[in-house]
């Protein structure tokens, strides 16, 4: 028998003072079997700090030809494509050629593995942002994650945390390499 995914409800409140970006979320999460509440809630992160008219979660772990994460506009062209993990190159050539821009976010403790393997086959791709959340960080995120949640996510001067009513996470996300 098929494990099932488990349904997360987050009321997510985002206030990004830098981007003038304000907006009150419910976000219906389903956490696949394969994913930890760790992967789920950078998942939660990160639509939180790109949230604009269009994102969305996608099927993600259910269909490998999504992102995460992405932004469309009107006519259906993906305007943002953001991957978690460590992706293979050629996935993440594939999507540099279908979506204007391309966000890849390394979580994991082997992130400088995975770079110092890809960093130079990547680097041509000029819509391609790398990013790197320290594992202490994704792993505190992870302790946020409750079936039900009420969250916060602020952004100003460059700043981020995440809040429950339980903790505050204070987030840096590493610049591995920047869109052109």
């Amino acid at each position: 028998m098929a494990l099932k995914a488990t349904i997360y409800k987050a009321d997510l409140q985002v206030a990004d003072m830098d981007r003038h970006y304000y907006a009150d979320q419910a976000l219906t999460l389903a956490c696949h079997p394969s994913e930890t509440e760790e992967r789920m809630m950078v998942r939660v992160l990160l639509y939180a700090l790109y949230a604009q008219e269009g994102i969305a979660l996608t099927k993600g772990l259910f269909d490998v030809d999504e992102p995460d994460i992405w932004v469309k506009d009107l006519t259906g062209a993906i305007k943002l494509w953001i991957d978690i993990g460590q992706p293979d190159e050629s996935r993440v050539r594939k999507a540099c050629g279908r979506a204007e821009q391309v966000i890849v976010v390394c979580h994991a403790s082997s992130c400088p593995v995975w770079w110092k393997q890809n960093a130079g086959k990547l680097a041509r791709l000029k819509n391609l942002t790398v990013l790197r959340l320290p594992p202490e960080t994704s792993q505190a995120l992870g302790g946020l994650a409750e079936r039900s949640m009420q969250l916060q996510c602020l952004v100003q001067d460059g700043a981020v945390s995440l809040s429950s009513a339980a903790a505050t996470i204070a987030v840096e996300l590493e610049t591995l390499q920047g869109a052109a």
